[in-house]
């Protein structure tokens, strides 16, 4: 036993080590050049997470008890992930502010914004998250208001508020926790809640905060209007935001996935404001020019997906949407300078008629049948028969049915073109099976039992999305769709409201900065 105890506190160790290279990298940075610090640091702890990872995995702990630090599989993934964005995020910023008067200033901001969430990620106790929680958002304001100009200013004070607010809602749930289980480790909690049949109301209450923060913090609809008009801040700080500090919402459920099973109300509540976020967020994104903010309503309804995958209990469907949707926001903001060439390429093409609502509906038939197929085969294979839950098939339909548009205008393209986009299909099945059947055992957290409200928003806001995209794509000079999009171009007016609102409670002070 000796051995593995020495191995495992070696572990521990480097991995606190991380947040600490990031953090004396943003302290010493003025003392050198611009971003070699920075640079140092970002190398320095991706090469700590893999030692991390792979010491996890060698002697794997059985239980945290009662340390700060936790070891997990859920750890060593976001580890990894935290650190390889800190190295594409530093390296692109080395060039993006090359000359910048105030490079110095955004290095140590970015490095400490780093350090806080490598501090959540570790953090086995809840009051230490609590404060990497509040301290992301405090140094990623200093990021988002980067650039003194008054739509950055506005646009990081609603975050602002809004953050705080989330802030609250951790407190007081963190609050109610304490005061009924006695403890703020994870690993307590979860043991205190796998020898209970039923949660009393003080707990159920604190499990509705987080989820209600968690929703805040992953700018869900109709808190959600900083999030589309933060594009005044560097485009490596966007890529950031939408690649990861955004995802911390959905890592909070994760980590008190066991809690969270158990109390249906709270699950409920991220079902059905996930799927709001879902449906709007879709439909909004398509009225967009600006690549950004295209983006970044995209990345509202990506949080969404996310949190309904929470609500249903489908934790390691959330985890592989969390990073699946990091390393694809992070590439999309920072290769956007490029969407220009590309469009104008696009442009000299000769111009393609809409596809028919029949193609459309034609081609989801086919989709639906070699899903169904699909699932005949996967029920006689011993390895997978009986193993994936009905969680898991609905969100692989979903994903399926998602290529239906590209897949409809490919058939037009040619045979080629078809089967790139049946064999994108099947691998976005397979994966989604095959993630299931191998995260989910290593996460080892209950199953939750949605209510039947939760499936019913599930099933008709899946079902609304389609048919409204499909009818847009098919019609699009149609009065429905001319209507329509007048609404979803003014993203039907619930960040006004907003805006009205924290304007009434604290109005924006621009900072006195040369």
């Amino acid at each position: 036993m000796e051995p593995s105890l020495d191995w495992q506190t070696l572990t521990r160790s480097l991995a606190l080590a991380i947040p600490m290279v990031m953090i004396s990298a943003a302290l010493l940075g003025p003392l050198t050049a611009p971003f070699r610090a920075a640079s140092i640091a970002s190398w320095v702890a991706a090469g700590l997470s893999v030692l991390v990872a792979l010491g996890t995995l060698v002697s794997p702990e059985a239980a945290p008890g009662a340390t700060l630090i936790r070891l997990d599989f859920v750890t060593c993934v976001m580890l990894l992930l935290v650190a390889g964005m800190g190295v594409a995020v530093v390296r692109y910023s080395v060039s993006y502010l090359a000359g910048d008067p105030g490079a110095q200033r955004y290095a140590g901001w970015l490095m400490a914004t780093l350090a806080a969430v490598s501090t959540l990620v570790v953090a086995n106790n809840l009051l230490l998250l609590a404060f990497a929680w509040t301290s992301t958002s405090l140094a990623l304001h200093q990021l988002l208001t980067f650039y003194d100009r008054p739509a950055a200013i506005v646009a990081a004070h609603k975050k602002f508020l809004a953050s705080r607010f989330a802030d609250l809602c951790l407190l007081i749930g963190l609050g109610l926790t304490y005061s009924t289980i006695g403890s703020l480790n994870l690993d307590a909690i979860q043991a205190w809640v796998a020898g209970r049949e039923g949660l009393p109301v003080a707990v159920h209450l604190a499990a509705f905060l987080f989820a209600l923060g968690a929703c805040v913090k992953c700018a869900q609809i109709p808190l959600h209007g900083w999030l589309t008009q933060v594009m005044e801040a560097p485009t490596p700080v966007s890529a950031l935001l939408h690649a990861g500090v955004v995802n911390i919402g959905g890592f909070l459920m994760i980590r008190l996935a066991a809690l969270m099973a158990a109390a249906p109300v709270a699950q409920t509540f991220l079902v059905v404001v996930g799927m709001v976020s879902v449906v709007l967020g879709a439909l909004v994104m398509t009225t967009r020019v600006s690549i950004k903010v295209a983006l970044a309503w995209s990345t509202c309804a990506q949080m969404g997906l996310m949190l309904v995958q929470c609500g249903l209990g489908a934790w390691d469907l959330a985890l592989l949407h969390l990073v699946a949707h990091s390393l694809y926001k992070a590439h999309s903001f920072l290769s956007s300078g490029s969407t220009v060439e590309a469009w104008r390429i696009e442009s000299l093409l000769p111009t393609r008629r809409p596809e028919t609502l029949a193609q459309i509906v034609w081609v989801a038939a086919i989709v639906l049948g070699l899903f169904g197929v699909g699932l005949l085969v996967a029920e006689a294979v011993p390895v997978i028969g009986g193993s994936v839950d009905l969680t898991t098939r609905l969100f692989a339909l979903v994903a399926a049915l998602s290529l239906v548009p590209m897949w409809a205008r490919a058939l037009s393209v040619g045979g080629a073109a078809t089967r790139t986009i049946a064999l994108q299909g099947a691998g976005v099945v397979a994966l989604y099976f095959g993630w299931h059947l191998v995260v989910g055992r290593l996460l080892g957290v209950p199953d939750a039992q949605p209510t039947l409200l939760a499936w019913s928003v599930v099933a008709a806001g899946f079902a609304a999305l389609f048919v409204v995209q499909a009818a847009l794509q098919a019609l699009p000079e149609s009065a429905f769709a001319h209507r329509l999009h007048r609404w979803l171009f003014a993203g039907l007016y619930l960040d006004e409201r907003f805006t009205r609102l924290t304007f009434r409670l604290w109005p924006p002070r621009a900072p006195a900065r040369a």
